[in-house]
């Protein structure tokens, strides 16, 4: 890559794939009759693959591709062709070569995420040498729908067992197949054969080969023997341990000293899983270090699973060894209590960490951008998105381990960081989406086309789908049935355009998953088959029925008959809805001035759109005002400075201080809100296009450990202001106690920060004073990611670190001259008494007072009070209501990095809507009858969006009129209505009930 920023050459190597993408139809003839059989890295070297294959069944492109390396043709140099023989459209094309393409871009994003540890370097665990041990990717796979057991939880010795007795079945066939043209040619048996052969001498070339075979075949029948009497002894796993931290947190038998942030929560998530799939129950043990359940509700998720029955054992498992009798396993360990302990298990999960793979250091190499000592990408935590050259940006794991969420909020980041630096070119590169021209069924017969799906295993592992799809075809209005394995694939949804426009359907049914998730896509779908998106209807006969009868496949196969006929006689009765347009304005409005807020109309600035901040207080800063530094060492107050600074100088940003929110109203691209400011009586309306909701969160006041009673206890902030005081200064001794008011059943949250900030500022202080006592009272410490180092930093310099459990909480008395603090050592197993200078206290996180402004924007609250996004993993700044964002403490306690990757990436969610002139609006919304309606307000009462407004047409007389663009036809206004004259549109009275009947019909 050359250039610089907004003016990057860039060459790209394209591989070829042998296989034409615009002809490929993704019909697997191919792929069946390819003879190339190799392993399958996608199942993690569980399973098998074609050397023609798609990636995974929902790949996209979906596509085939050869794997050249063993092809027969490509790679062997040998004479098949098979696939391109059998191939009906002619896509392989063994001639693609390799291309070099060159690129002009303003800017690169790199999102080459991860590569899992490779635990084969470690004898302790015997990965390589047990076949029951495996990774918890492997692991994942064996879970899956679409992997190589289908979601049977199955152990990998039964596995290759399956496959040896297939093996050992076939070389067997083959053998005698081969004896029997011996004993023909002969005459006579194989037994006589000996005797033959022992009168004849061994020279006779047919004896001897004779002899050879009837050998073999009498071990490979030893040997099936042997097999199939293992399988008789074969068992689904009963019991299953997880092992923490292989790869992670480990500095002597490999480099990689970080947390990998993610592996105790995907361990719990799969311990939990596999109990689900159990069919004869499944006893889950997860052996750990520190549980590290920081993420939002993580915490919850995992006391959920030990009230499930899942086993959490502190402990590091120091052998895993065989047992040979059942290929069994057997851990040794030590106890909290110092008790050895030998116990056996059937499988072995390794809880991997995660890496740098060795091609993206080569990568990073090639672009010239600046890596850690860990080989992630090396960011500052004002910029956690930018890397060291000026236009590449970083999102994922290659900068640094993290879960999900985080992923998907640092990509929108990036692409946010991106857009404010090619904001110019905006549009000038965009090919619009088009439609073809909507066809009118109004007047059509219903011709109902019914797709019912497979959903991999997920479905046809309990329904009979056969069985469904012959029954559909016998129903009214129904003129085509086809059967899916997974219809969301995109060479589904090509078929499913193919299918409308050769059979004349005006209607679509398809049974497969949920409408919540997959609804938007087959819309889609019939939209480029030029129906109306609304001539579509979904049965869910995954989670309502295989999912929650997966015991009854009887029972299921008949409900999933109940629940297409039901679709059926909906879907002839549904009419086209229109599809309005509103214009946007382009402005933004943003809740709250502290960093998060900040940067997020700023990053909106920097792309041209106009914002309005709206601070409570008298100043900008928020949370950051109390803070010195990052845990990397970065000078808070300084970054702070210039941030406000460049606020305040930026004429696409209005900031209103003593600023409250008084009303708002309106919708997505159409917002008004009344605001009063600077303590004034006077009212400012502003209007906006968005909502960035970044109001922060407070630490709490703890009503425990004398804080507010001695002036030797701080918060966690509090030390960072009283850092230059003579008490902390000549202090001797130090006391950090983490989770008060975490993690308890009136805040079950954990806050997050709290354990690294103790741990920085317990080696700032031996780093002020190496003579010093410095002790952290702990319940799990959660410094993820590199954080680790901080932790590995304070335990060399002699921090002591003490574990409690809330049973047994500190105790802190006033001693004279000081604090005394007793805990129960968890070594010990008895009081400890420690004497202190100071005591800080890592008191909670929690928001105040944002009932009010959840209930003027419409938007949900969280079980912990932080905002509730619309999807935690996928839309981590979207809330349910269009047009409103999140970011920032308010959606949940996290460090200033992170703060500021959410605060860009709302402000890039935000600038998707304000970058439109006009948006479509939904068609599914409530209307009134206004010859039915008498005006009583009850809609208006009950409508959680303040879309039914009361107008007066005559003088006295009011009807209720619904503003469509705000309304999110979730149907309140239709109950709450004493007159019928309220009704959703595609879910009226006779759509409905109809459904009713044909559930009620045989």
């Amino acid at each position: 890559m050359e250039g610089e920023q907004g003016d990057f050459q860039v060459k790209v190597r394209r591989k070829p794939r042998y296989v034409d993408l615009d002809k490929c139809i993704s019909c697997g003839a191919c792929a069946e009759k390819c003879p190339t059989v190799v392993i399958d890295a996608y199942n993690a070297g569980l399973g098998e693959r074609k050397a023609i294959y798609k990636y995974y069944a929902q790949a996209i492109p979906s596509a085939y591709a050869i794997d050249s390396d063993n092809c027969r043709q490509l790679g062997q140099g040998k004479k098949c062709g098979i696939c391109a023989k059998v191939c009906p459209t002619g896509a392989i094309d063994y001639k693609q070569k390799e291309q070099m393409l060159d690129l002009e871009v303003g800017a690169v994003i790199l999102s080459t995420g991860f590569h899992a540890f490779d635990p084969g370097r470690f004898d302790t665990y015997n990965y390589a040498g047990l076949p029951n041990v495996v990774t918890a990717m492997e692991f994942e796979r064996l879970l899956s729908a679409g992997g190589p057991t289908s979601g049977h939880l199955m152990r990998p010795s039964e596995l290759s067992l399956k496959a040896d007795l297939a093996a050992a079945e076939k070389g067997l066939s083959k053998l005698h197949k081969q004896l029997k043209q011996l004993e023909g040619k002969y005459g006579k048996t194989t037994g006589e054969m000996y005797d033959t052969f022992q009168s004849a001498g061994k020279d006779d070339k047919d004896l001897r080969r004779w002899e050879t075979l009837a050998e073999q075949a009498t071990e490979l029948e030893n040997r099936l023997r042997d097999l199939k009497a293992k399988q008789e002894t074969a068992h689904e796993p009963k019991k299953i341990a997880w092992l923490q931290c292989v790869g992670s947190r480990e500095i002597n038998q490999c480099d990689n000293g970080y947390c990998s942030g993610v592996c105790c929560m995907y361990a719990i998530k799969e311990a939990v899983i596999a109990k689900e799939h159990a069919k004869d129950g499944l006893e889950a043990a997860i052996f750990f270090m520190d549980m590290r359940t920081y993420g939002k509700e993580f915490e919850q998720y995992y006391n959920r699973a030990q009230e499930s029955g899942i086993r959490f054992v502190r402990s590091r498992i120091h052998t895993v060894e065989s047992v040979p009798e059942n290929d069994n396993l057997r851990l040794g360990y030590v106890t909290e209590s110092g008790d050895m302990v030998s116990e056996d298990f059937d499988m072995v999960v390794l809880s991997v960490g995660l890496e740098s793979s060795p091609e993206m250091q080569d990568l990073a190499a090639a672009l010239g951008i600046e890596l850690d000592h860990y080989n992630f990408a090396a960011t500052s935590s004002f910029a956690p998105v930018a890397t060291s050259r000026p236009g590449v940006f970083v999102c994922g794991v290659l900068q640094g381990p993290k879960d999900i969420p985080l992923s998907v909020m640092e990509a929108s980041a990036a692409a946010g960081a991106a857009a404010s630096n090619l904001s110019s070119a905006r549009h000038t590169l965009v090919k619009e989406k088009t439609f073809p021209e909507e066809r009118d069924v109004r007047a059509e017969p219903p011709r109902i086309g019914v797709f019912v799906c497979n959903c991999g295993v997920n479905i046809s592992s309990v329904v009979r789908v056969k069985e469904v799809v012959e029954y559909a075809k016998s129903l009214p209005n129904v003129v085509y049935v086809q059967e899916n394995l997974f219809s969301c694939s995109q060479d589904a949804q090509d078929k499913l355009v193919e299918v409308i426009k050769e059979q004349d359907l005006n209607r679509v049914v398809v049974a497969a998953c949920s409408p919540r998730t997959h609804e938007p896509l087959f819309q889609e779908t019939l939209r480029n088959s030029a129906l109306n998106k609304y001539l579509y209807e979904q049965a869910n006969i995954r989670d309502q029925c295989s999912w929650v009868h997966a015991g009854d496949p009887d029972a299921a196969t008949e409900k999933a008959k109940d629940l297409v006929r039901m679709s059926v006689s909906r879907a002839a009765l549904i009419e086209p809805l229109p599809m309005p347009s509103v214009p946007v304005t382009a402005s933004a409005l943003i809740v709250g001035g502290g960093v998060a807020g900040m940067v997020s109309a700023l990053t909106l600035a920097k792309q041209g759109f106009k914002s309005t901040i709206v601070e409570q207080k008298d100043r900008l800063g928020g949370h950051a005002l109390k803070l010195k530094k990052t845990w990397k060492g970065e000078d808070v107050s300084e970054f702070l400075g210039k941030l406000v600074e460049e606020v305040k100088a930026e004429a696409n940003i209005d900031v209103l201080l003593n600023a409250e929110i008084k009303d708002t109203s309106g919708f997505v691209g159409n917002f008004k809100t009344t605001v009063s400011s600077n303590g004034t009586e006077s009212l400012k309306e502003i209007e906006h296009g968005v909502t960035i909701l970044a109001t922060g969160a407070h630490s709490i006041a703890p009503q425990e450990y004398f804080y507010g009673k001695s002036e030797r206890v701080f918060r966690w902030h509090e030390l960072d202001e009283a850092w230059d005081s003579d008490l902390v200064k000549n202090a001797s001794s130090a006391v950090f106690i983490q989770c008060v008011g975490s993690r308890e059943p009136q805040r079950p949250h954990c806050s997050k920060i709290c354990c690294t900030f103790s741990v920085q500022k317990a080696v700032e202080l031996k780093e002020r004073n190496p003579d010093m006592d410095v002790y952290i009272l702990y319940r799990d410490i959660r410094t993820y990611g590199e954080r680790e180092d901080l932790y590995k930093e304070a335990r060399r310099r002699g921090v002591i670190f003490v574990r409690f459990d809330t049973d047994h909480k500190p105790v802190v008395e006033q001693v004279e001259g000081g604090l005394q603090v007793t805990v129960i050592d968890h070594i010990l197993r008895r009081p400890i008494t420690l004497k202190a200078d100071f005591a800080t206290l890592a008191s909670a996180i929690e928001t105040r007072d944002i009932a009010g402004l959840a209930q003027q924007f419409k938007v949900p609250v969280s079980q912990d009070n932080f905002f509730l996004e619309v999807h935690m993993k996928l839309r981590p700044v979207d809330f349910a209501t269009d047009g409103v964002f999140v970011c920032g403490l308010a959606h949940y306690p996290k460090p200033i990095d992170e703060s500021i990757a959410q605060a860009q990436a709302a402000a890039a969610r935000a600038a998707t809507i304000l970058a439109q002139k006009s948006i479509e609006v939904e068609g599914v919304v409530s209307t009134v009858d206004e010859t039915l309606c008498r005006g009583c307000g009850k809609c208006v009462e009950v409508c959680p969006y303040g879309a039914p407004q009361l107008v007066e047409v005559a003088q006295d007389v009011h009807v209720s009129r619904i503003q469509e663009a705000l309304c999110k036809g979730c149907g309140a206004c239709a109950v709450a209505c004493p007159t019928g004259a309220a009704a959703i549109r595609h879910f009226n009275d006779r759509e409905v009930l109809t459904m009713v009947e044909a559930a009620l019909c045989e």
